[in-house]
């Protein structure tokens, strides 16, 4: 077998077990010793093939990251940009999260975070919650927003 097949085969098993973008195969290719030009024909030839899809990467990435991790829009757009994803096709993941799950998701992190907070005074209260809804990646206006209602109710 030629250096070709060996890399793609590789490659190939990596991307059947679990969703990869072109960027983690590229540098999984440079790790196994691969020049850049077998790394480019295995790559193209994966993407044909599609075993390797960065658009159905960032959508299952946004999805996972936001269910299970709880992260905001911040912090997963920066995550994608770091794996190398266009930013066309990070807005076009991101508009899979619905407006509302999105800030329900916010107001139960922030009510827990709440609860488990212990502050001198409300002002200290409130940053604390700011600062660690932005640890997770929410956007500054939607965390006001979810702490004013929030102050409503109690």
């Amino acid at each position: 077998m030629d250096d070709l097949t060996t890399y793609y085969t590789k490659a190939a098993a990596l991307c059947s077990k679990a969703e990869k973008c072109s960027t983690e195969i590229r540098k999984k290719l440079s790790d196994w010793g691969a020049g850049e030009e077998i790394a480019e024909k295995v790559i193209k030839k994966l993407v044909a093939e599609k075993f390797i899809d960065d658009t159905r990467y960032a959508s299952f990435f946004v999805k996972d990251k936001f269910r299970f991790n709880k992260w905001g829009r911040i912090k997963i757009s920066y995550m994608l940009r770091q794996k190398g994803i266009s930013s066309e096709t990070i807005t076009e993941a991101m508009q899979q999260i619905d407006e509302a799950d999105y800030r329900e998701t916010l107001q139960k992190l922030l009510q827990g975070k709440s609860r488990n907070t212990s502050a001198k005074n409300p002002y200290d209260q409130k940053a604390r919650l700011l600062r660690f809804a932005q640890s997770r990646g929410f956007e500054n206006d939607m965390v006001f927003q979810v702490l004013a209602t929030m102050d409503k109710k109690s």
